[in-house]
């Protein structure tokens, strides 16, 4: 399976990605973890719909591809389809990106890309004007990639989770917390028990706070997604069908 409030022009709704300390209980929860997952999303924009999102997640053999693509709703529409696609490998501690882009329209301008050079530690970011290298953050992952590295988490999750993340463009770094109980969600005619992360640490340099919620039964998928800005405008995106093989 999410980031600007600025429409299409901005980071998807699905624009964090997260990484993760782990531990050598991973083998164990991998043994059943699907190869194959479908998404689909509204995005509502102060309670109005705004988007839709199709997600694809595939594993063959030790390689990923995360394939995510938001359609506008009615006058949303005129601003393009915007596709993110991630490839890299799958390994004991999770997805391990190689390759990241972003493409809004057809409008190159507005297109990222970024590679990870893991033998270096280096991450290579190009979009508009000059290329950025900057070191690389171990486990970091990317927008595309994020939603699907909480299937890999040692159970239970601890109370605090470190998050880093590159849109192509910057590297980011955030601090949530993992809130004690079960949240229960109806969504679509499905119920879902869900883990519900929520911002933590005292980074006030954020213009916006975003929750999530994760399908506990469902092997920890971002099921929904919340984004206040500053100014209060709510951009919301909830499951709406769910396949998983």
């Amino acid at each position: 399976m999410l980031s600007q409030i600025r429409v299409f022009s901005t980071v998807s709704v699905l624009s964090l990605a997260f990484i993760f300390t782990s531990s050598s209980a991973f083998a164990a929860q991998q043994v059943n973890l699907p190869k194959r997952i479908q998404a689909n999303y509204v995005v509502t924009k102060d309670g109005t719909p705004f988007a839709n999102v199709r997600e694809k997640y595939v594993v063959t053999g030790n390689t990923y591809k995360v394939e995510s693509t938001t359609k506008g709703i009615g006058v949303y529409a005129l601003l393009g389809v915007r596709k993110l696609t991630s490839t890299g490998k799958v390994t004991r501690k999770g997805l391990v990106p190689t390759h990241f882009e972003l493409h809004q329209g057809s409008n190159p301008n507005k297109a990222l890309f970024a590679d990870f050079d893991w033998a270096t530690n280096t991450l290579r970011m190009q979009g508009k004007g000059e290329p950025q290298t900057i070191p690389l953050k171990a486990g970091t992952q990317d927008l595309a990639s994020f939603a699907y590295q909480f299937m890999f988490l040692p159970r239970p999750f601890k109370n605090n989770l470190t998050v880093t993340l590159t849109t192509g463009k910057k590297l980011n770094q955030y601090q949530y917390k993992v809130k004690p109980e079960l949240e229960q969600l109806n969504l679509a005619g499905s119920q879902y028990k869900t883990v519900h992360l929520v911002p933590g640490g005292s980074d006030k340099a954020q213009s916006e706070t975003k929750e999530l919620w994760l399908a506990s039964e469902q092997n920890f998928l971002l099921v929904r997604f919340l984004m206040v800005d500053s100014d209060g405008a709510k951009l919301e995106q909830t499951l709406t069908e769910l396949h998983v093989d």
